[in-house]
């Protein structure tokens, strides 16, 4: 930033911690800081990889610009011989959508978790070269969350050792795999297995698309571009695609065999691979999300808090200076919980990393045990945050006032390449449904020999749970982290089980769940809310060094948990967890630490590490020099192009006088 003037530099000095620290923090250690900040300065500082005309080009000319940056994205990391690690931060500081990320963030991963050995040493290495491109087909126009729904089927002839794959119906065509409209040449293709007349569930196979030499799609096959998506530039950048099958024939080592083989003369016979293993992707992809919704969330609440600092309204007395808007408490209120779960998902993603370590070492040996857990984790994490951060992107929005709907504020095109996170790799509300089958299991084995381990845990202390009394009797006392862990706790395991006891009441316990699904829903929401504070305060708990970033880190811990008893104060009550007058002093306790975090907010959200190239927002820059660039950007746009409009001298100067009777509109 040298020789530029910084806005925010009296806000920088303000700062009460180590922020070099908390950057390291952060990124979850030095080396991933390093390599960070060295990855976004090479990609902040190449002209190819410019985007802040995204919102302007035509959808032609965006998805061919994003062809291009995918293109020179891969010959500097040929060139600079980047590790896949390396690679992998190019793509995001990069940050546009694009058939890369569904090549190397599914078809790849799903390959090495369902392909047999010989599978894998025949197409990882072309996937790794990129001399193949892969997407994955799984979703249909009539089928998404419902996997077990799927129409397109894989039919096996022994006479010819091939699969015929086929799409007997419109709503079978697949529908909305990134990456398939236009560029890849292969995808890993969901069907149903049918062999010698017998269905044997969905299994994944690998399906050439186009042609290696001319890109032109093989006989049998439609497939298309889905259309325009929602906002300007945004998920545009990506070919999602539509696709058909008209009898297609694969050879029957195309079909992913680690678990399921299918034998030369059309038998099925397991593996000693069990099925549980291809959750293991699932997983990575689940976990992967989380750590995305931090990346998003930190980054609108990083535009947020910076021009909150730099704009100024009401408050001056005899034409003095105005207030800066972040000093009013109603936008500390607003955005200071959004600054606080950015931090609480950054270290909920770290944990679940370490999670899907473990299940996948603990898979390979056969060891199945913490599988449904990490399941349910994963499921209802991925829901809460991509919920959580896509309601956030837009409050930030509005945090921005008038200024954040325009487009150079980098916002609209955040939410809406963001928001279809709630919907993709499993509808939220299913998922939520999901754990909460997990949960009511839980609940149903409690006081067998059965014990609750990881996250339900505490529901093995029920029995004190469903008696204890919250011990606050002033605000301080909310500082305690045990005290607000029992009270989540308490909530948690009272709502799972007043829902069990309701759901023993029907017949038919299905049809108790359909009745029921709201209230399980959220004790399902309760159960994540008490999984990110917990890891939260875990986190707390380790060697945490530099100047005052543990009490900063500890201020945030309270202020994300507290608002959500705030936000969610009635099931806190309702279930008798705690106090009306506990519920107010916790509220009386949440705005003393937004007066002790607001000295610190520039520097909490500068610890992100983002160039103003990722930010990609005239109202988040570094230097704070808002109105400047504002006006600077406008000039820019297009119809700035003529000062006198295309289409004046056809309809706005027969209007102005007054010859609209005699025009030819």
């Amino acid at each position: 930033m040298d020789g530029v003037v910084d806005h925010l530099a009296d806000e920088r000095n303000k700062a009460q911690f180590d922020v070099e620290e908390m950057k390291i923090v952060w990124a979850g250690s030095r080396h991933v800081f390093e390599l960070s900040d060295r990855i976004a300065r090479l990609v902040a500082s190449d002209p190819v990889f410019r985007k802040d005309n995204r919102a302007t080009l035509s959808r032609k000319d965006l998805f061919k610009n994003t062809l291009r940056k995918a293109a020179h994205a891969w010959k500097r990391i040929i060139e600079l011989r980047l590790s896949e690690e390396e690679a992998s931060k190019l793509r995001f500081y990069v940050d546009e959508a694009a058939f890369t990320d569904l090549h190397w963030g599914m078809f790849v991963p799903a390959i090495k978790g369902q392909a047999t050995e010989e599978q894998q040493q025949k197409w990882l290495p072309l996937a790794y070269k990129m001399q193949i491109i892969g997407c994955y087909a799984q979703t249909e126009l009539g089928h998404g969350s419902n996997v077990q729904g799927l129409e397109t089927t894989a039919t096996f002839d022994p006479q010819t050792d091939e699969f015929d794959i086929h799409s007997p119906t419109l709503t079978s065509s697949k529908w909305w795999p990134g990456g398939l409209g236009k560029v890849s040449t292969h995808a890993v293709v969901y069907a149903r297995l049918i062999t010698d007349g017998q269905e044997h569930g969905v299994h994944g196979f690998i399906v050439q698309l186009r042609s290696l030499d001319d890109h032109l799609p093989l006989p049998g096959i439609t497939i298309g571009d889905i259309g325009m998506k929602f906002g300007n530039g945004a998920y545009n950048t990506m070919d999602n695609g539509v696709l058909r099958f008209d009898h297609v024939r694969i050879p029957r080592d195309q079909m992913l065999m680690r678990v399921l083989q299918v034998t030369r003369n059309g038998k099925c016979v397991r593996s000693n691979v069990p099925r549980q293993l291809i959750y293991g992707t699932m997983v990575f992809v689940r976990q992967t999300i989380v750590s995305d919704a931090s990346c998003a969330l930190s980054r609108a609440v990083c535009i947020a808090t910076r021009y909150s600092a730099v704009r100024r309204q009401f408050g001056s007395q005899n034409g003095g200076v105005e207030t800066q808007v972040i000093d009013y408490k109603t936008q500390q209120n607003r955005l200071f919980p959004l600054l606080a779960a950015a931090y609480a998902f950054r270290f909920v993603g770290e944990w679940l990393k370490w999670l899907y370590t473990d299940v996948t070492q603990r898979l390979q040996a056969n060891d199945f045990s913490t599988l449904p857990e990490a399941h349910a984790c994963t499921a209802g994490l991925k829901s809460l945050t991509t919920t959580f951060t896509a309601d956030a992107i837009e409050e930030c929005r509005k945090l921005c006032g008038g200024h954040g709907y325009l487009c150079s504020s980098g916002l609209p095109e955040l939410f809406a390449v963001y928001v279809p996170a709630c919907t993709y790799e499993g509808d939220n509300v299913v998922l939520l449904l999901q754990v909460a089958r997990f949960l009511m299991k839980t609940v149903s084995q409690l006081g067998s020999e059965k014990k609750p381990v990881g996250t339900t845990a505490y529901m093995g202390r029920v029995e004190h749970l469903m008696q204890c009394r919250c011990s606050v009797q002033k605000a301080e006392d909310w500082l305690n982290p045990n005290t607000i862990l029992e009270a989540f706790e308490a909530r948690t395991a009272r709502m799972s089980v007043a829902v069990a006891q309701k759901l023993a009441q029907f017949a038919n316990p299905e049809e108790g769940f359909l009745e029921l699904s709201p209230n399980l829903v959220e004790a399902s929401v309760a159960h994540c809310q008490l999984i990110v504070v917990s890891k939260f305060i875990e986190k707390l708990q380790q060697d945490i060094p530099g100047k005052g970033v543990k009490e900063l880190l500890g201020m945030l811990c309270n202020i994300y948990a507290l608002n959500i008893l705030h936000k969610h104060l009635g099931d806190f009550l309702s279930t008798g967890s705690i106090t009306p007058k506990q519920g107010s002093l916790a509220n009386d306790q949440l705005r003393s630490l937004y007066s002790q975090v607001r000295p610190n907010a520039i520097a909490l959200v500068d610890a992100f590490n983002y160039t103003d190239h990722y930010l990609g927002s005239v109202l988040g820059r570094y230097d704070g020099n808002v109105y400047p660039k504002l006006y600077e950007e406008a000039w820019k746009d297009p119809l700035n192009d003529s000062v006198v409009p295309d289409g004046y001298h056809e309809y706005i100067r027969p209007l102005l006088k007054n010859q609209l009777r005699n025009a030819r509109l």
